[in-house]
Parts: C-alpha cells; structure tokens; sequence
C-alpha cells in the first residue's frame, strides 16, 4: 500500500498529469469561501473540458503588481477569452475585502464583481504560500526577520533583491516606439470615469465615458509611439494616489501577513494547456512594476 501511495503522489506532481509546481497547494475562492487546489483548478476550462486556463499569483492588494496584473485582466480578458483562454484565476495575497475592493477599484470583471464574468475566479491567500509555491521572487533579504519589512521594500524600490524595479519604472517614463500597451489608456479612462488625478491625459465622452483623445497622441515627435513617454508614468501615479495610498486601510496587508513577508514578495502567471499537459507562458515578476507582458502572452497563444 505503501509503494501504490508513493507512486500516485509521484504521477501528481508529475508535469505530464498536472501543473507540478502547484501540486498540492490552494487558495481561498473569495465567492464561495472553498479552498481551491490551484493545480486541479489549471487542468479544465470552466465547463470542465481540456483547454487552456491561466493563473495569475498577484501579490498584496495594495501593491504596484497587484493593480497592473487586475487592470490588464480587464483590458484583456475578451480576447484571451477569444484566444481560448476558457478560465482564468486571480490570486491575491489578502483577506476577501481587500480582494473585493481592488477589483471594484479597476473595474474588474470577475466572479464576486458588479460587472460578473465567471470567466475570472478572484481568490486570496493571504500569507503568500501559493506564490512562494509557484517560485515568485520574495525580494530582498525575505528571511531576515530583524529587518522592518517596509525598510526592505525601500531597498527593494531602488533594486535589492528585485533587479528589475528601475527599468520598469524608467521604462514608464520614455515609453517604447516598438510594443504597444493598449490596457494603459483603458486603465486610465477607469481611473478618469471614478475621479482620480491626474485626470487630464485623456478626453472622455460625456455620455458613454468612452476615450475620444488621448493628448499623449498630440506630443511632438513621440506622440505617434505605440506606448508613448509619460503614459504609463501617468496611470501609475493615479494607481499610488488614488488605489494604494488612498485605500491603504482597506487593501494594506495585517500583521501576520507582513511577518510572513508578503510586503516584498513579487507575483507571477502561468498559462497552462491542460490538452498538451504542458505550460503555454510562465512568468516570475523580477522587480516592482516588472508584471508580464500580456502582448508577449497574445503571441504564445
């Protein structure tokens, strides 16, 4: 009994029968407060055939990561849906309200919002252990236990143990002439339409609140770049005023989480074909800001 016990557990963590890294482990569905085995929950679409399903290890509610990974599921999520995306799972390192809150912020549809889409299970784990599971980057020095763990994301904002961090941020600033980030715009008009500032960047209609000019088009030389200088800068300081700072009581990690170290553990995605039982995309997010690329996800698809 011993030797059949040991060989199931082998053929359960083995690539070909489920998604290994997450074998075992589980989140919270914040709609049906059911922990959900985040392997099995990989293997079926949401009417339980083979296909592809994605999962998304974001991190505290607050955080930079956390906000760009819930607002680009909203920009993309009809097209990963036309792709064959047929079940997504957002994971968020916070109790249930946080989750709800920051989805309601972004204006994300998922299984718990206004705007439902099933498509979109939000789950929380509120220490982190799914993501350190799944190999996210846990920042600098995570197991220093004298060190405040703000003073660690500090360190972190300037590159210690997240090397990622200052291009990310840098990048936000120049933009890029090559790669088109269309979720920025529609991030922002969801900041513009609920009153956040900068509330300038864009002219919205009266009527539908539908985007009419984006002035970035309107700057000399750069204003034609897929991704122009400042765009994304722009949505990032209406995240930190508006989403973190503002909501910070609401959407900051407790005391046990930030002893668990979820203030500087960084997020991840995988998107799995549970057909070719193999992974399509992986992602391990190497700074703050520095969350995957869903064109570069598109592409795999």
């Amino acid at each position: 009994m011993k030797a059949i016990s040991l060989l199931v557990g082998f053929l359960q963590l083995s690539p070909g029968s489920s998604y290994a890294p997450l074998a075992g482990v589980t989140a919270r569905s914040v709609k049906t407060n059911q922990d959900v085995d985040l392997a099995n929950f990989l293997q079926t679409t949401k009417n339980g055939d083979k296909g592809k399903t994605m999962l998304v290890m974001g991190t505290y509610a607050a955080d930079f990561n956390a906000i760009e990974y819930a607002q680009r599921l909203r920009y993309y999520l009809p097209e990963l849906q036309k792709r064959g995306v047929g079940k997504i799972g957002l994971v968020l390192n916070c109790e249930d309200e946080a989750a709800k809150v920051l989805a309601d912020l972004v204006d994300l549809p998922c299984d718990v919002s206004s705007n439902k889409d099933d498509t979109l299970t939000l789950m929380v784990d509120p220490l982190g252990k799914a993501g350190i599971a799944f190999g996210v980057g846990r920042g600098w020095r995570p197991d220093d236990t004298a060190m405040s763990p703000y003073v660690k994301l500090f360190g972190m904002l300037w590159g210690l143990g997240a090397w990622a961090t200052l291009p990310a941020v840098i990048g936000g600033y120049i933009g890029n002439p090559f790669t088109a980030q269309p979720w920025i715009e529609d991030a922002m008009a969801v900041g513009q339409r609920k009153g956040r500032w900068p509330d300038t960047a864009l002219l919205l209609d009266e009527n539908t609140g539908t985007v009419t000019k984006n002035k970035f088009s309107e700057l000399p030389l750069v204003g034609e770049w897929p991704r122009r200088p400042l765009e994304l800068a722009t949505l990032r300081l209406q995240n930190m005023l508006d989403i973190s700072i503002k909501n910070w009581e609401q959407l900051a990690p407790n005391e046990e989480a930030l002893q668990a170290g979820v203030l500087t553990q960084l997020g991840g995605c995988v998107v799995y074909d549970s057909e070719k039982m193999e992974p399509v995309f992986e992602w391990k997010d190497p700074g703050i800001c520095a969350v995957a690329n869903f064109e570069d996800i598109l592409e795999k698809l």
